[in-house]
C-alpha cells in the first residue's frame, strides 16, 4: 500500500512539473491531495518525505512563485529517488582491463572496517541528504560554506562532482637515505623535535627534525606556527612533496604531511587529488570533506545510466567512478573514471539536443515549399556575382529540407562575406512563391537595416533603392512582392501601419529586429523563419519567432566559424551547412603585428588612408570587469586620439552602453561616409558592411579570442581597395603570442575556429550563456570520441523509448530535463 500511494504521488508530481507547475494536476490543487496522502499511513515510516512536505509555508504550494514551487517539487522528487536508488544494489562491470595497483602499505596505521573520520561524519550529518547544505558536514561553518559557494558547491551533492583537475603523485614511498633532490616523493619517518622557530626577521613557521632507520631530515613550514602543536616528539609521520638542499643538508619545505595513526591516508603516500580553490579555502579542508562525504553519501547518488548499457559499454557504477575519480588507486583508473562520468555527462547533453530536435519536428506541419527551376535561374541571373559551388550546393540542401513538411531546422554557418544572405533569400523566395511569407530576424537595428538593403537590391534587379515603399515586380515570379523592415526605432504610426500590412497578409518578407518577436506581431502564413548571428539571440527569443506561424521552416546563420565539438553538442539540434568557398577575387586582408613602440608608425599609416578617401576601425582593447568599465575606457580612448592623434580627423564613438539610437546612429554615419574612424568597443564583432573601410586597428589584441579576432578581421576587405588589419599588443604571454601567429598565418576561420576552441575552451569561445552550453564538470571538448559514442547511444535510446517513460529511464529524463530548464533559463 505504502509503495502504491508514494508512486500515485510521484505520477502526480511528474504531472504538475509538466504542466508548468500551475497548480493544476489534480482536481482541488495539489494541498488538497497532499492532505489527502497525508492522512496515510506513509508518512511515518518516511521521515524525509514528511520533513519535505512539512517545509511548505503556512500557505501551502499555492502560495510559492512558480521558482519556488520547481524548487520544493524537483527536491521532492530528488528525495524519492534516492529512497528508491538506496533500495537496490550498485549497478555497472568494473573493467578487467584496469587493475587497481595496491597502495603501498604503511607502517604504524590501523586497519579498520570503517574510518574514525568517517563514523564521527555519520554522526555529525545526521539526517542529512544529497541535497542538504555542506553545513551538515563537520566542520563547516557559514564562512567556509560562504567560500564553497564561490566556486558553485552548495549541497552535499555539489561537493560529490566537484572534481580535481589533477593529482599530486605522492605514492613514491622512499627512505630518507633514497630521496632524490627535486623530485616528488613520500617519507615516513618518526618525528624527533618539532617547535616554532622564527624564519629569517619575522616570518614565524614551525621547523622539525624527523628520521628514520637510514638517516635524518630537517623540515619547514613556511608562516605555519600550529604544525609544531600537532607534531609530538615519537610520532610517525608521512611527509609529501619535493627536497631542496640548504647549506648542504637535504630538507623538504612546506610539504603535505599526515600523522601515521590516521585510519586512512588523503594528504599523503597517494595519488592526491588537487581541487580548485578560492580565497580562504585550504587544499586539507577540501579533500578531507570530499573524502567523508565520499564515505557517507556516495551510495545514496541515484545512478542514471541503464544497466543494459552500462553492461555493453563495461561502464563502472556511479558510485565507484566517484570515489575513483576523488581519490584513485592509480593514474589509470583516474582516467577510466573520468571517461565514464564524462560519457554520463554528455549522453545527458546529447539525449536532451535530440529530443529538442525530434520535439520541433513532430511540433506540427510545415508548409512544403519550392522555388521553379525557370524562376531560381531568373533570381541568379541578377545577381551581381556568380555563385559559387558552396552556395549552389547550400541552396540544394536548403530546397530539400524545405519542400517536406517535416519543418527544418538547419543552422547555416559562413565566414564574414561568403554570402550567406544571398542564399537565404533564395529560401525567401521560395516561401513567396509558394503563398507563404518569410521572416528574417537580426540582432541590431543597423544589420537588420543592411539586410534589408542587401535584399531589396537582389530583388530590384540589382539596383540598391527602395522601389514604391518595398513592392518589386520581378520578371522571374508571378506576383508583385512587398519587403518591409520593422524595427525599433520606427515611429509609433509607421510601426502599427507595418504590423497591420503583416497581420493582412500583405507583407511577402518582413525583416527586422526583436520587434518581430512582439505581441502586435501576428504572421498569418508564416513559412521560413531565417535568424542571422543565431549567438546572439536566447533559445526562447528565437522560439517566440517561430511561434508566429504554424510550424515554419528554420534557418539559423552565423558568421562565427562552429568547431565541430561544438556542432554535435551545442547545435546538435540543427542541420549543419557550411559554405566553406569566399566569392572570386576578394583579396585577402593582410594582418601584421604590432609592439607599442610602433604605435606612432601605426598611427601614420592610418592617416595615409585616410588621406586616400578611406575609413578605419580602432578597436578599443577587451576590459574584462564589467561592461561600464569597457566604456570609460572606450570614452578615454576616443578622448586622447581626438585630441593627440587625429584631431584633424573626423572621429566617432561606439560601445555597449551607448542608447541603441546614439550607437546606431554612428555605425551609420560611420557606413554613409561621414565619418574617417569608428573607434569602437566589441560592438562591431557582428557589424555593418563598409566596402570604403581598409583599416582594423586593434588595440589590446592579445585580449581576444581568435575567434573574435577574425570576426573584427572580417569587418574590413570587403571593397575593392587592400585591407589590413593591425593587431597591437602590450605585453603578450607566450599562449596570445602563439594566437596572434596564427592570426597572421591563417585565414580560414574554422580552422582559426578549431585553434580557438583548443586555446580557450568552450566558456570563452562564444561565452557560455550566449551559447547555451551546459558548463561541463568532467567532459572535454576535445572527447570527440565519446561526444560522437554518446550521441549514437542517445539516438538508440530514444529510438527505443521517445519519452523515456521506461523505469529504468526515469532517472535519465529527470537528469535531462533539469539540465535542459536550466540551460533555457540562463540563455533565453
Amino acid at each position: 500500500m505504502a509503495e502504491a500511494a508514494i508512486d500515485n504521488l510521484r505520477k502526480v508530481l511528474e504531472l504538475e512539473r509538466g504542466k508548468g507547475f500551475a497548480d493544476s494536476a489534480v482536481m482541488g490543487g495539489l494541498d488538497a491531495y497532499l492532505h489527502r496522502f497525508s492522512q496515510g499511513q506513509v508518512l511515518p515510516s518516511n521521515q524525509q518525505l514528511a520533513a519535505a512536505i512539512g517545509s511548505l509555508p503556512v500557505g501551502g504550494y499555492a502560495s510559492l512563485p512558480s521558482s519556488g514551487r520547481r524548487r520544493w517539487l524537483e527536491r521532492l522528487l530528488a528525495i524519492m529517488d534516492d529512497r528508491a536508488a538506496g533500495s537496490q544494489p550498485p549497478l555497472g562491470v568494473r573493467p578487467k582491463t584496469v587493475a587497481p595497483s595496491a597502495r603501498p602499505a604503511v607502517s604504524g596505521a590501523k586497519k579498520k572496517a570503517r574510518p574514525v573520520a568517517a563514523r564521527r561524519a555519520v554522526q555529525t550529518v545526521g539526517q542529512a541528504s544529497l541535497d542538504s547544505s555542506i553545513t551538515a558536514l563537520r566542520g563547516v561553518s557559514r564562512a567556509t560554506e560562504s567560500r564553497f559557494a564561490r566556486l558553485g558547491v552548495e549541497t552535499i551533492r555539489d561537493l560529490l562532482f566537484h572534481f580535481p583537475y589533477r593529482y599530486n603523485d605522492f605514492a613514491n614511498i622512499r627512505s630518507i637515505s633514497q630521496l632524490v633532490v627535486g623530485e616528488e616523493q613520500t617519507v615516513l619517518a618518526t618525528v624527533w623535535s618539532a617547535a616554532e622557530t622564527t624564519i629569517g626577521r619575522r616570518l614565524k613557521g614551525t621547523e622539525a627534525i624527523v628520521g628514520d632507520e637510514t638517516g635524518t631530515l630537517r623540515v619547514i613550514w613556511w608562516g605555519q606556527r600550529y604544525i609544531a602543536r600537532q607534531l609530538r616528539s615519537g610520532a610517525r609521520v608521512a611527509l609529501s612533496g619535493k627536497v631542496s638542499v640548504y647549506r648542504g643538508q637535504r630538507q623538504m619545505e612546506s610539504p603535505e604531511y599526515e600523522l601515521l595513526a590516521s585510519d586512512d591516508l588523503i594528504h599523503t603516500a597517494r595519488l592526491v587529488p588537487v581541487y580548485p580553490l578560492t580565497g580562504g579555502l585550504s587544499p586539507r579542508i577540501v579533500r578531507r570533506l570530499a573524502r567523508e562525504t565520499l564515505d557517507n553519501f556516495a551510495d545514496s547518488v541515484p545512478d542514471p545510466m541503464p544497466p543494459e548499457l552500462k553492461e555493453r559499454l563495461r561502464l563502472w557504477s556511479l558510485p565507484y567512478a566517484l570515489r575513483q575519480m576523488h581519490y584513485p588507486d592509480s593514474l589509470e583508473t583516474a582516467q577510466m573514471a573520468r571517461r565514464c562520468l564524462a560519457f554520463q555527462e554528455l549522453l545527458i547533453i546529447q539525449l536532451g539536443v535530440l529530443k529538442r530536435r525530434r520535439a520541433w519536428q513532430e511540433s506540427g506541419r510545415a508548409y512544403p515549399l519550392a522555388l521553379s527551376q525557370k524562376a531560381l535561374d531568373g533570381f541568379l541571373a541578377v545577381f551581381p556575382f556568380t555563385l559559387t559551388e558552396a552556395q549552389r550546393r547550400v541552396i540544394g540542401e536548403i530546397a530539400a529540407d524545405i519542400s517536406r513538411e517535416v519543418p527544418m531546422s538547419r543552422l547555416l554557418q559562413g565566414d564574414v562575406g561568403s554570402g550567406k544572405t544571398a542564399v537565404a533569400t533564395v529560401g525567401l523566395l521560395a516561401a513567396v512563391a509558394s503563398g507563404c511569407q518569410g521572416a528574417m530576424m537580426a540582432p541590431t537595428e543597423i544589420l537588420a537595416e543592411q539586410h534589408y538593403r542587401t535584399i531589396c537590391a537582389l530583388l530590384g534587379d540589382g539596383r540598391d533603392s527602395i522601389l514604391d515603399g518595398g513592392m518589386f515586380r520581378p520578371p522571374y515570379v508571378e506576383k508583385p512582392l512587398r519587403v518591409v523592415l520593422l524595427i525599433g526605432s520606427l515611429r509609433g504610426r509607421e510601426k502599427a501601419a507595418v504590423q497591420e500590412a503583416i497581420a493582412r497578409g500583405e507583407v511577402d518578407i518582413a525583416i527586422g529586429t526583436h520587434a518581430l518577436i512582439q505581441a502586435e506581431v501576428a504572421f498569418p502564413r508564416l513559412g521560413l523563419v531565417v535568424v542571422d548571428e543565431q549567438h546572439r539571440f536566447g533559445v526562447m527569443q528565437r522560439a517566440a519567432l517561430r511561434a508566429k506561424g504554424l510550424s515554419p521552416h528554420v534557418l539559423v546563420m552565423t558568421a562565427t566559424p562552429i568547431p565541430r565539438t561544438l556542432a554535435l553538442t551545442v547545435y546538435g539540434d540543427l542541420d549543419i551547412s557550411l559554405i566553406d568557398e569566399m566569392p572570386p577575387g576578394r583579396k585577402v586582408v593582410k594582418t601584421i603585428r604590432a609592439l607599442p613602440h610602433e604605435r606612432d608608425e601605426v598611427h601614420g599609416f592610418v592617416r595615409e588612408e585616410v588621406a586616400k578617401g578611406r575609413q578605419a576601425y580602432i578597436i578599443c582593447p577587451l576590459v574584462e570587469e564589467s561592461e561600464a568599465i569597457a566604456a570609460k575606457a572606450a570614452v578615454q580612448e576616443y578622448e586622447q586620439l581626438a585630441r593627440d592623434v587625429f584631431p584633424d580627423l573626423r572621429l566617432g564613438l561606439v560601445h555597449g552602453r551607448l542608447p541603441s539610437a546614439e550607437r546606431e546612429a554612428e555605425m551609420r554615419a560611420f557606413r554613409d561616409g561621414d565619418l574617417d574612424v569608428l573607434v569602437a568597443t566589441a560592438v562591431v564583432e557582428v557589424g555593418i558592411d563598409v566596402a570604403n573601410a581598409t583599416i582594423m586597428l586593434v588595440e589590446g589584441a592579445d585580449r581576444f579570442g581568435l575567434a573574435q579576432l577574425h570576426q573584427f578581421r572580417g569587418r574590413v576587405g570587403r571593397g575593392e581597395h587592400q585591407s589590413y588589419c593591425i593587431l597591437l599588443s602590450e605585453n603578450p604571454s607566450e599562449e596570445a603570442q602563439e594566437r596572434l601567429g596564427l592570426m597572421e598565418t591563417i585565414y580560414d576561420g574554422f580552422r582559426l575556429a578549431e585553434e580557438d576552441l583548443r586555446l580557450r575552451g568552450p566558456g570563452e569561445y562564444f561565452g557560455t550563456r550566449q551559447t547555451g552550453m551546459p558548463d561541463l564538470k568532467v567532459a572535454r571538448l576535445s572527447d570527440i570520441d565519446l561526444i560522437e559514442r554518446a550521441r549514437a547511444e542517445a539516438a538508440r535510446l530514444l529510438e527505443a523509448d521517445a519519452s523515456l517513460a521506461r523505469p529504468e529511464h526515469r532517472l535519465l529524463e529527470r537528469q535531462v530535463s533539469h539540465l535542459w530548464e536550466r540551460v533555457t533559463a540562463e540563455v533565453s
